[in-house]
């Protein structure tokens, strides 16, 4: 499975270790995150990354800011991905089961690398449910905003 990797200044250590266990696994992984300490745009992460996934029909992608939620709201304005934000791996499980992401998204300083790895594991081997949730997934995917 290909797998692209993002990730701000906090999400070194946590990338890294990612990494390294989904090669590990046989896994390909692209990176496309920072591998230095030096404080970085983590929008601009989240744009790369969507726009990666988003071009590479098939391949999943795994996000690192500090909290998660700059990264992912980031990753979720490229038409056609679904990025969850995840803490544990329950969250993992439903976020491919029920809305399909293509994106897996945690935050480097609110989990442990360890819980981080599993959350990873879960979100992989979880396939997309469909049935009841496919009209949902479509609605995610074509939603457009409106300036009032």
């Amino acid at each position: 499975m290909k797998i692209y990797l993002a990730n701000d200044h906090t999400g070194v250590a946590m990338k890294q270790a990612i990494a390294q266990h989904l090669t590990s696994q046989g896994h390909e992984v692209i990176n496309l995150g920072t591998d230095d300490t030096t404080a970085v745009n983590y929008a601009s992460q989240g744009k790369t990354l969507g726009l990666a996934v988003a071009n590479d029909s098939g391949a999943f992608g795994i996000g690192i800011c500090g909290t998660g939620i700059g990264i992912s709201i980031a990753a979720n304005k490229v038409q056609g991905i679904i990025a969850g934000l995840v803490y544990e791996p329950q969250n993992a499980i439903v976020t491919r089961q029920h809305n399909n992401a293509n994106i897996m998204i945690t935050g480097a300083r609110q989990i442990a690398i360890e819980k981080a790895i599993e959350c990873v594991d879960a979100f992989l081997k979880t396939p997309f449910e469909g049935g009841r949730h496919e009209e949902r997934v479509k609605t995610l995917l074509t939603m457009e905003g409106e300036k009032k």
